[in-house]
């Protein structure tokens, strides 16, 4: 498989990794200056769109650079080009609606690091593409950094092989607790109301229950949701027979607002979730991002989180089945 074509010029980016042969991300250019256009490159992806597709799964990661993607129409347009379903966001994370298929990235504090997990990985249903546009870059910090979950696996099965299958075949069980009005001064602050889309209490069980959820009302009106059994890895067509590390014990394990532990009770050895999330840091990539830098991350195949950042910074997200 080729990694260019006519209509692109293969670029570099600072903190690029090469991982069993495969470039993360890979960097996608005008082909020539006079071809930053946005009409060019509506074109270029429309024409692509297969061949870009398999970049994304072949490389885990590909970052348009160079473009004139200015705005979130111009970046709703982008992913208009490919035709890919609409999935919608549920998640603690408190995000606004910007224009059609664009909302911003969590708007938790700025100061706050974001950890590593594949978007909605708790959910039955949940996003195959990842798309970030970087509208105001960060004076400092704000890096989105990414991680092929696969390495991860490898790592942890090498240094706790008995471990990983205790915790494989008995699966994972996850608590987490969510107000009942959304607070933007919290990276997990978004209310349930606003998560399940009704204010109705039995239509948001009804809601929970059809991603795979039960809840627990708590006396100030907020919810305890508890989600079981989870995978530990999951292996995804098309990704090589690829263990990921499909989940977000690292996350969540004793947490203020979550909890983490195997699906029977068990609890989680502390070295073993110290020493992942070690692991997930040493396989991390990233690179600074630029004003118009369009990234589309394969959600089956990466991690991915924020460094804490300086302000302005103003990324927006589309997520796609």
């Amino acid at each position: 498989m080729e990694y260019s074509c006519k209509d692109f010029k293969v670029g570099k980016c600072e903190g690029e990794k090469l991982v069993d042969g495969e470039i993360i991300p890979l960097v996608l250019q005008p082909p020539q200056s006079n071809k930053s256009d946005l009409d060019s490159l509506y074109s270029s992806l429309k024409k692509n769109k297969e061949w870009f597709d398999d970049m994304i799964t072949k490389n885990s990661a590909v970052l348009l650079r160079g473009f004139d993607v200015k705005k979130a129409e111009d970046f709703n347009e982008i992913v208009e080009c490919f035709g890919w379903e609409n999935i919608r966001y549920v998640g603690p994370a408190p995000r606004t609606h910007i224009y059609k298929r664009v909302y911003t990235a969590n708007e938790g504090p700025l100061s706050e690091f974001i950890y590593y997990h594949h978007e909605m990985v708790l959910i039955k249903e949940f996003p195959k593409k990842v798309i970030l546009f970087c509208e105001i870059p960060p004076p400092e910090g704000g890096e989105t950094p990414f991680v092929p979950s696969f390495k991860v696996t490898e790592k942890m099965i090498q240094e706790f092989p008995e471990l990983v299958e205790e915790i494989e075949k008995k699966g994972l069980r996850y608590t987490f607790s969510a107000p009942s009005n959304d607070n933007k001064g919290s990276m997990r602050g978004r209310g349930w109301e606003d998560a399940f889309g009704t204010s109705d209490p039995l239509e948001a069980e009804r809601r929970a229950k059809a991603l795979g959820m039960e809840m627990e009302w708590q006396e100030d009106g907020g919810v305890k949701t508890v989600l079981v059994p989870r995978a530990l890895t999951r292996v995804f067509e098309g990704r090589k027979g690829r263990r990921m590390w499909f989940n977000t014990v690292v996350g969540m394990h004793g947490k203020e607002l979550s909890s983490a532990t195997m699906a029977d009770g068990t609890e989680l050895p502390d070295y073993f979730v110290k020493r992942c999330e070690e692991i997930i840091e040493e396989e991390s990539i990233q690179f600074k991002w630029e004003a118009g830098d369009v990234l589309f991350l394969d959600n089956w195949a990466t991690l991915h989180g924020r460094r804490p950042s300086l302000s302005p910074r103003k990324v927006l997200v589309a997520t796609c089945k």
